[in-house]
């Protein structure tokens, strides 16, 4: 059975998260605020293997444990998977998902290891309030770093976040790339990443066009483009063969050369996307473009401010929390912003 925590004790609290990219991001400034208010303490965390990119220069006390989840399925998958686990020991355990899967690995923990268990409170019920089409409540909720942080709270790890970047505010390395991007000299650069998971995210590509057109005028600013996927790198090549200072960077590396990549960018341009929290994660200022959803919900990314959010002020947002559900009006007008707004506000942001 675990103990009762006391100040000369190191213990160690499992933490879980197994989904999605931005989501995880979001965990990495307390995850490293935490272990270095504790560094007496262990603090393991489990998530999908791809994840473990991000926890660059991370403290020496957190551990990153990947795993396929292929390999857990079901009621026995989860047992399995709590055996493994429980090899560590944990006197606590930190669920930051609250999804099926890791409500049953706690409760294996409780009833079986004795480990003081503590879980996210989603606030769904506000944002069901926020998000409904009719008698509409828009109020901003608590951030999801404010819910990920009480989780901690609730199980005697009290902190003030200290987190800047990955990078401890200098930049990642980015040698490797000097075949394939220009010299930065004097230079802006600006990142543009269009895409997203759901269409009530994505501001729509002939506009985002418009902005990248924009400012390919400006001979001191270099454009790079993020994203995915085949489709998503004939649309971006199509603007590189279009457009000067436009450079794709689809499919060059993975999420840990991208962060390094966006560390030396002096903005991005993102959708409420995993986009975002990787430029918060490298320090990095976001233009982040929002329609379906808001900044309300509780995602807008770490240190980002609310005045490079570009979003229209219309009663019907935000209609969703994650930019799945079908616009009411068949049209997604609330991305229907100008392109020269978003253009100015990254001018202005990079000094122009």
């Amino acid at each position: 059975m675990a103990q009762e925590r006391n100040n000369n004790t190191p213990r160690t609290t499992l933490i879980t998260r197994f989904s999605a990219v931005g989501d995880i991001a979001m965990t990495i400034p307390l995850l490293y605020s935490l272990a270095r208010t504790y560094p007496n303490d262990k603090f393991i965390f489990v998530s999908r293997e791809r994840f473990g990119q991000f926890f660059i220069d991370k403290p020496e006390n957190l551990l990153f444990i990947g795993i396929n989840l292929d390999n857990y399925k079901g009621l026995t998958g989860l047992y399995k998977l709590y055996k493994k686990l429980n090899e560590y020991k944990p006197d606590f355990v930190a669920d930051l998902h609250d999804v099926l899967r890791t409500k049953i690995l706690r409760t294996y923990f409780l009833m079986l290891s004795g480990a003081k268990v503590a879980n996210i409170i989603k606030g769904r019920s506000e944002k069901k309030k926020l998000t409904r089409s009719k008698n509409k409540i828009q109020a901003q909720l608590k951030s999801t770093f404010e819910r990920y942080r009480d989780v901690f709270t609730r199980l005697g790890f009290p902190f003030t976040p200290s987190f800047t970047s990955l990078f401890n505010g200098g930049k990642g390395d980015i040698s490797e790339f000097s075949g394939i991007i220009p010299p930065k000299g004097n230079n802006k650069w600006v990142g543009v990443a269009p895409f997203a998971a759901h269409n009530g995210k994505i501001y729509p590509l002939d506009k985002m066009e418009q902005v990248i057109a924009l400012l390919s005028k400006e001979p001191d600013v270099e454009i790079f483009c993020f994203g995915n996927g085949p489709k998503e790198e004939a649309v971006v090549n199509d603007w590189c063969s279009k457009y000067p200072h436009v450079n794709s960077f689809l499919g060059r590396t993975n999420f840990n050369g991208e962060l390094r990549l966006i560390s030396h960018l002096d903005a991005m341009i993102c959708m409420d996307s995993a986009n975002m929290h990787m430029a918060s994660l490298a320090g990095t200022p976001a233009i982040s473009v929002w329609g379906a959803t808001s900044p309300l919900a509780g995602f807008l990314g770490w240190n980002q401010k609310s005045e490079d959010c570009v979003e229209l002020p219309l009663p019907c947002r935000p209609c969703s929390i994650f930019g799945n559900k079908p616009c009411m009006y068949g049209d997604f007008r609330c991305m229907n912003i100008a392109p020269e707004l978003i253009a100015r506000k990254v001018l202005e942001k990079i000094g122009k």
